[in-house]
């Protein structure tokens, strides 16, 4: 099976917490360059880096048989022709409970290569004010 082309950096972001939604190991892996400098971060977690040791992590977290919906929000986003930066708020819903707790800022970075844009950096870190976050207006796109 090939790895889907993503045009856009959204379409490469949409796949990914559409993936993660559906606890979708092979479907998060198609997202992220074949290069061994990608990074992954967790809110509290550790850094991992490589494919292999991102992978591991997914594959961990779906085992678990948690179901993580991401909602995502407030999006800052600045591009140039091979790479992208998305700052985004997430609103993380875990098992389907009613209650969505403190959204986390998210960091996603794309490069685009011959296989289209693909994320290079996911970094998700707890927001320490989110009242501030929400009422904030940020720009949608940055150029």
């Amino acid at each position: 099976m090939s790895k889907p082309i993503f045009a856009t950096p959204d379409d490469a972001e949409r796949a990914f917490y559409e993936a993660v939604a559906r606890s979708d190991l092979e479907g998060v892996m198609a997202v992220w360059a074949e290069d061994e400098e990608v990074v992954c971060v967790h809110p509290g977690g550790s850094r991992f880096t490589g494919l292999a040791s991102i992978r591991e992590m997914w594959r961990q977290l779906f085992a678990a048989e948690v179901k993580i919906r991401i909602r995502t929000s407030h999006p800052v986003k600045t591009q140039a022709m091979l790479l992208a930066v998305h700052c985004v708020l997430e609103h993380v819903n875990v098992d389907g409970e009613d209650q969505i707790g403190p959204p986390m800022i998210a960091t996603n970075v794309y490069s685009r290569g011959a296989q289209g844009w693909q994320l290079i950096v996911h970094h998700t870190s707890p927001a320490p004010d989110t009242h501030g976050l929400l009422a904030q207006e940020a720009p949608r796109i940055v150029h």
